[in-house]
């Protein structure tokens, strides 16, 4: 009931106010603090730098702070994992015990030329690799820009306009389905072993999502909450580049075809960061 939205786009505005010089080291360091922001990574140190909040929360990192490795996949931002592992039924883990609708979440696959009427059969491209999830928290004091995770081509997105329901891990144990509530935008393509697909999930305080090739979309906007945007697109990724980036934290849901014997790297609970191996696939696949 509480009107998180309109909250959200009064934070949005806060956050987009221009600080006097003077003010700009007692706020963002009492921020630095609170949230334990490792300004070490962030390719300006100074904090008189950033105008204000939301250009502090969207700090970019140094050179060489982090180290994209060689893996087919890599982690595509800093944060915690909520949950990894096979998504081999059309009932998703969002966390142990408490699930999400495959289908709900991505929407109608318009994206493919599939006949087959199971919503999980159509997305596979062959039906011996299963279906693969890694979900990844952005707490506040995260870097807030997030990377491809792989070389891939995207071919459809979906806004769904949703709610601005917290994602913290608690929240995730506490609420089913809560991604498939939540404001989104759905990147869905193609990599190595058939289908692909980013989400960049919305969250309280977080109704600005930016995606840097995807000028056309617009988040957290006034109108009704169960409007959905589509867009046919052609955009190849590469590894390791921008994507897009958050105002606050927020979450990465990749959704992906592999084979059976695709196997991460981490567990759930487990602290990443932009660039780290996603997987131990093995090395015949990764040739």
């Amino acid at each position: 009931m509480f009107p998180f939205r309109i909250t959200s786009r009064l934070w949005g505005r806060l956050a987009a106010c221009e600080l006097p010089t003077s003010i700009r080291n007692f706020v963002y360091g009492t921020y630095v603090k609170m949230f334990n922001v490792n300004l070490n990574d962030a390719a300006v140190t100074d904090l008189t730098y950033y105008k204000s909040l939301s250009a502090f929360f969207t700090r970019s990192l140094r050179e060489g702070a982090r180290f994209i490795s060689p893996s087919i996949c890599v982690c595509p931002c800093d944060g915690v994992v909520l949950n990894c592992g096979p998504a081999d039924t059309d009932k998703i883990e969002q966390v142990k015990g408490v699930t999400y609708s495959l289908e709900e979440f991505l929407g109608e696959n318009k994206w493919s030329k599939s006949t087959d009427t199971n919503y999980y059969d159509s997305l596979l491209l062959d039906k011996k690799n299963i279906l693969h999830q890694c979900i990844i928290y952005l707490a506040p004091g995260d870097y807030h820009r997030f990377h491809s995770p792989c070389d891939w081509t995207s071919k459809f997105r979906r806004h769904f306009s949703g709610k601005l329901l917290s994602v913290n891990p608690w929240m995730a144990r506490l609420i089913p389905g809560l991604f498939t509530m939540n404001e989104r935008a759905v990147y869905v393509g193609e990599w190595k072993y058939g289908f692909f697909s980013m989400t960049a999930v919305g969250a309280t305080n977080v109704g600005s999502i930016e995606i840097y090739h995807d000028p056309q979309l617009r988040t957290n906007t006034k109108g009704k909450r169960n409007r959905v945007d589509e867009l046919v697109t052609e955009v190849s990724y590469k590894k390791g580049e921008l994507f897009g980036q958050f105002n606050m934290g927020s979450t990465i849901i990749l959704l992906f075809e592999a084979p059976k014997d695709f196997k991460f790297e981490f567990k759930s609970g487990d602290r990443v960061m932009v660039g780290q191996a996603l997987t131990t696939v093995a090395a015949h696949h990764a040739r």
